[in-house]
């Protein structure tokens, strides 16, 4: 069967009658066909139509990439794909200015960069990062990067592209206790910078007044937290005359995912790629990065425990990361569900 708008609409029809969905009207702008790896994309207008397509469960379109026989089929409203399209175009803007900065223009990695941002926008959800890290393999030994590695999903796919794109990183991780990091993502940590033959290094750090402030109820723990852990970074790369630092920050996209500062560069790399969590658990688990099963650290549910009202400031930074199409909505219901649920 020709793969088209037309013989999809007849299709989904066919597969919502069978399994006992109502009949809806699909809806249907655009789609996008990579025959080589059997990989559908099908644009709706708007996310009402994408649920219809989607099915209850995901049903429907399960059974359509069962009857077509592919490999996978994307779903995507085009609202929200050119939102994450124009913050894409918005970075590579960025990154073009900054490539053309003399002392820059000769780092093949920032050209590697650019050519994988440009290479996503023309693919959107079709771009496959697997393909990509089969494909790319830079192993010059020279460090020229810091990636801020927590052992969490989002730094840990910063340290995987970091190394692929030739940016040839030490993975540095500040150590504030195991109230705050714990055992669970030491050993992610560990696992994945031997994986890659990549240095690590902690720094072992003070932190007594943000563990005793925010168990006294004082502040909520993770902006105090996360802003020590980044000028402890900061700290390193710049004693060491290291000019780029890499995060897994989802939130500062656009033009905000690369930065120029004195002394560093800073890159956000799934923010500046507009990964979203889908994204990076695939290339996780490439590596057998094994995801919390809960939403922070210990010391955010000791203080949550304690003080039940801090649940909020938590749950603010959920549907921010969902607002930002980081996280699907049935994600983000999920995370807000365990930290409700911490008791």
């Amino acid at each position: 069967m020709e793969i088209n708008k037309k013989n999809l609409i007849k299709q989904i029809q066919i597969i919502r009658k069978e399994i006992g969905h109502k009949n809806s009207e699909i809806n249907i702008k655009n789609i996008i066909y990579d025959s080589n790896n059997k990989n559908l994309l099908i644009i709706t207008y708007d996310r009402p139509d994408k649920s219809v397509i989607i099915g209850k469960g995901g049903w429907v379109v399960g059974k359509l990439k069962e009857k077509l026989q592919l490999e996978n089929i994307h779903v995507e409203s085009y609202t929200d794909l050119m939102i994450k399209k124009y913050r894409m175009e918005l970075s590579l803007k960025k990154l073009e200015e900054i490539i053309e900065i003399p002392k820059y223009s000769e780092k093949n990695y920032l050209n590697n960069l650019h050519n994988l941002l440009e290479n996503k926008i023309k693919k959107l959800s079709l771009f496959d990062f697997k393909e990509y890290l089969n494909q790319n393999n830079d192993n010059t030994t020279k460090i020229e990067s810091v990636v801020a590695l927590s052992g969490g999903l989002d730094s840990s796919f910063s340290l995987i592209l970091a190394k692929f794109l030739g940016f040839n990183p030490i993975a540095i991780t500040v150590n504030p206790g195991n109230i705050i990091l714990p055992p669970f993502f030491k050993k992610n940590i560990e696992l994945l910078s031997k994986k890659l033959d990549i240095p690590q290094k902690y720094l072992e750090v003070n932190s007594k007044e943000i563990i005793e402030n925010s168990l006294n109820g004082k502040y909520h723990p993770c902006g105090r937290c996360s802003k020590f852990i980044n000028q402890n970074i900061e700290n390193y790369a710049i004693n060491n005359n290291i000019q780029f630092i890499i995060s897994g920050d989802l939130l500062t996209t656009g033009t905000q995912a690369i930065t120029i500062h004195e002394k560093f560069i800073k890159i956000n790399l799934p923010a500046l790629l507009s990964v979203s969590k889908q994204e990076l658990e695939n290339i996780n688990e490439l590596y057998n990065i094994k995801k919390s099963k809960h939403f922070g650290c210990p010391l955010l549910k000791e203080t949550i425990k304690k003080y039940p009202y801090m649940r909020r400031y938590s749950i603010q930074r959920i549907l921010r990361e969902t607002r930002s199409g980081a996280l699907e909505p049935g994600q983000a219901l999920k995370q807000i569900q365990s930290i409700i649920n911490i008791k």
